[in-house]
C-alpha cells in the first residue's frame, strides 16, 4: 500500500511550483503554455487546501469517486480532470465535476460520452503510444476511426510511456504523440510526470502531470 501524501506545506509547493516554471522556460518554451496538474491520488482532501494556498489550480485525480468526493469538498477552488483507469460506466459522475476526462479509450467510454455528454464536453484521448500489452489506451493506428465516432469533442491526446530508469528513455514516445497530435490537429498534449517531464516538455507537452515532485522538498 502506498502511504498518503500528509504534512504539505505551502512554501514548499510553492518553490517547487516555481522551479518547475523555470525550467520550463530554461526548455525554451513560455510557461504559460504548459499547464501544470498536480496529481492527487494520494493527497486527502483535507490538505488539499495547501495546494490552493501554494497557488495551484489544475488538480488530477485517478479514481472516479475520489475525484467527486474532493471536488464537492472544494467547490469553485480547483480546476478537475480525470487521469485514471476509465471504467465507462464512471462517465456520467464524473462529467459534471470535470474540465476533461483524459484517459478515454474504449467504445465503451463513447457510448457513455454520447448519453451523458453536452455540446461543451471535451476530452482526450489516450494513446497506448509503446504498444504495450496490458496497458491502457488505444494504439496510434486506431485513432483516426476512434476519433470518427466520438460522439464529443477531442482536444488532445495522453500518454503513459513505460517505466524507465532514465527520462530520456519516454523522448521516442512523446515525440512520436506530438507527430500524432499534429497530424489530427489536435492541441493539448497530455505526457510527463514527476520523472520525465522536462523531456516532455521539450517535445510539445501542453500538460504534465505532477505528484510527489510538487510536494516534497
Amino acid at each position: 500500500m502506498v502511504d498518503l501524501i500528509t504534512g504539505l506545506r505551502a512554501e514548499t509547493v510553492r518553490a517547487n511550483l516555481q522551479r518547475v516554471r523555470t525550467e520550463i522556460a530554461e526548455a525554451g518554451r513560455d510557461p504559460e503554455s504548459v499547464q501544470i496538474l498536480a496529481a492527487v491520488k494520494y493527497v486527502p482532501v483535507d490538505e488539499l487546501g495547501v495546494l490552493a494556498e501554494a497557488g495551484l489550480t489544475m488538480v488530477g485525480e485517478n479514481r472516479a469517486q475520489d475525484l467527486v468526493s474532493k471536488a464537492e469538498a472544494y467547490p469553485g477552488i480547483f480546476t478537475w480532470d480525470f487521469i485514471g483507469h476509465l471504467q465507462s460506466r464512471k462517465v456520467r459522475q464524473l462529467l459534471p465535476h470535470v474540465r476533461y476526462i483524459e484517459t478515454v479509450a474504449s467504445d465503451s467510454a463513447l457510448e457513455q460520452l454520447g448519453r451523458h455528454g453536452e455540446p461543451s464536453t471535451e476530452i482526450l484521448v489516450e494513446v497506448n503510444a509503446a504498444g504495450e500489452e496490458g496497458k491502457s489506451g488505444i494504439a496510434a493506428g486506431e485513432l483516426p476511426g476512434f476519433l470518427e465516432r466520438c460522439p464529443v469533442k477531442v482536444v488532445g491526446l495522453m500518454t503513459m510511456p513505460p517505466l524507465a530508469p532514465e527520462p530520456e528513455a519516454s523522448r521516442p514516445y512523446f515525440a512520436a504523440l506530438r507527430e500524432l497530435a499534429s497530424d489530427h490537429n489536435l492541441p493539448h498534449l497530455s505526457m510527463g510526470t514527476s520523472q520525465d517531464y522536462l523531456v516532455a516538455v521539450q517535445e510539445g507537452a501542453t500538460i504534465i502531470r505532477l505528484g510527489t515532485g510538487l510536494y516534497r522538498s
